[in-house]
């Protein structure tokens, strides 16, 4: 399967879809819309599926199986989609002005029936604010494409629809959007870098669930030739915990159409910490920057701010310290946050910060482009955090600069390629001394002026503990021309020749000029 990872540039009727989709939502707000969309093509994937099946088990009857047990489906994993919530009974009221309260009802039968769907799936449709001619059309348009069945499955395609969705949405809202997806491109920098093969994956504010399903495509597209024996993603087990309710909802959507299994938990990961005991090998997140109303005033005594104590005001190093108290012996944390936490030194942040490093936990540290993100301006930067470096990396911390990346895809918004991903994966591995792609060995690591460098804590000890890259890089080299040098200096002096030669013919040009005018000597 070829994996597109693209925010759009190389889609293609993902995005015929959405103008279509977006055609139908009128004055609706984005962030509303959202849901309506997305709640339906939900239903028709699981309808696609159910009904794939049950015409499976209808030419299996006389063998004894029984298209109306809804235990033959689940034995499958699949969802049992009872009559009156099949995709063709939604499409057959799609014209009469009780479609709303038809698709509400689907819905609720659905998550009576599917216990793990409890509370996740949206019931608005019926609510006057929604138009209903609009609704119909809108079923009409997701009738048409089929993304439930084995093919499109194989294909993955509910999977690239509600990616696209999900991206095209977060840019409509804007600032909200960040709320609930962070970029294809971002998720997919931060799951090569630390390679979630196996163990226990979380995200402790996991918005529409983008990490693990990159986790999984990550495996997936790595499960042979990499020397870890073709290991399933049964071997990850996966944890979140989101706040807002709407967007919990979503991840479980997410994670339920691509078949992932996750404790994805609904709450304040500070304030109502639903895995206390959680020790993970593998941590990845892109909290909300900068949240001043946190409620840190409430938790000044909390036994996860080893470190110091974080400001009430800014909660990005309570976000780092929780992140910090939840990683397992030898795991690994990559997460997002503004650069300012690089350098600030205010309301302790600094001291929290000259801690974790002292206490070598920072591993390296990536400055990332500018317009990569939806939801703000202010530029960010990747954090990765590991407990057990290898010995010869000990007291070291990689520094990537790769502020000068990424193409623009629209006027607004910038992505990292595939092959920029792969260059900073790349590097970050060889620095550890880590195997290529297939086992093979080590790349041989080097600092290029510009891009990276390896420091030592003592020389950031000298920079009063500041992680910003652009301190420890340098500026790039030119690239040497490979032009001989007796060549290039006898092209060189010709051409200065030829300058002094044309400097003298014009001297004596002026010269006789002002001798016709008089003013020769």
């Amino acid at each position: 399967m070829t994996q597109t990872y693209s925010n759009g540039a190389t889609l293609g009727f993902e995005r015929n879809l959405w103008a279509a989709a977006d055609a139908l939502r009128g004055s609706m707000d984005a962030a509303e819309y959202k849901h309506v969309v997305l709640g339906l093509i939900f239903l028709k994937y699981i309808s696609d599926a159910f009904e794939e099946y049950r015409a499976q088990l209808e030419a299996e009857r006389a063998e004894g199986a029984d298209p109306e047990d809804p235990d033959e489906y689940r034995a499958q994993n699949i969802f049992w989609v009872p009559p009156e919530a099949r995709w063709s009974a939604i499409q057959a009221m799609a014209r009469q002005p009780g479609i709303g309260q038809v698709i509400d009802e689907a819905m609720t039968a659905i998550e009576r029936d599917n216990p793990a769907l409890k509370g996740v799936l949206p019931k608005e449709y019926a609510r006057p604010a929604l138009d209903k001619q609009r609704l119909g059309q809108l079923v009409d348009l997701i009738t048409n494409i089929r993304i439930g069945n084995q093919t499109a499955q194989e294909k993955d395609i509910l999977g690239r629809v509600y990616e696209y969705f999900l991206s095209q949405f977060a840019s409509a809202e804007g600032k909200k959007g960040g709320e609930f997806y962070t970029p294809q491109c971002v998720v997919k920098l931060l799951v090569e870098m630390i390679e979630p093969y196996r163990g226990r994956v979380y995200d402790p504010c996991c918005g529409s669930g983008g990490m693990f399903v990159q986790s999984i495509n990550f495996i997936r597209a790595h499960a042979t030739g990499n020397g870890n024996g073709g290991r399933a993603r049964a071997d990850i087990s996966i944890y979140g915990q989101e706040s807002n309710y709407n967007t919990w909802r979503l991840c479980k959507m997410n994670l339920a159409i691509r078949g992932i299994d996750g404790q994805i938990a609904h709450g304040d990961s500070f304030h109502d910490d639903r895995f206390p005991d959680l020790r993970a090998d593998y941590i990845l997140a892109n909290p909300p920057f900068n949240v001043s109303d946190w409620g840190g005033e409430r938790l000044r005594e909390d036994k996860r701010w080893k470190y110091g104590i974080p400001p009430a005001s800014n909660a990005n190093f309570a976000w780092v310290q929780h992140m910090i108290y939840h990683l397992a012996p030898g795991g690994v944390a990559g997460f997002v946050l503004a650069n300012g936490s690089m350098s600030s030194n205010q309301s302790n942040e600094g001291a929290i910060r000259r801690a974790i490093l002292e206490d070598d936990l920072v591993d390296c540290m990536v400055a990332l482009p500018d317009k990569l993100f939806y939801s703000t301006q202010i530029p960010a930067c990747l954090w990765f955090l590991r407990r057990g470096k290898p010995e010869q990396r000990r007291g070291q911390v990689l520094f990537i600069d790769a502020r000068q990346m990424g193409r623009m895809v629209d006027r607004t918004h910038r992505e990292l390629t595939d092959e920029e991903i792969r260059k900073i994966a790349d590097t970050y591995h060889a620095w550890r001394g880590e195997p290529c792609r297939g086992g093979f060995q080590p790349r041989p690591y080097k600092d290029i002026p510009g891009f990276c460098k390896s420091a030592t804590l003592e020389e950031i000890r000298k920079h009063n503990y500041v992680l910003t890259p652009g301190r420890y890089v340098g500026v790039a080299v030119k690239e040497e021309d490979d032009e001989p040098f007796d060549q290039k200096m006898r092209r060189l002096s010709a051409e200065w020749r030829a300058l002094q030669a044309e400097a003298r013919r014009l001297d004596a040009a002026i010269e006789a000029n002002l001798r016709e005018l008089g003013y020769g000597e």
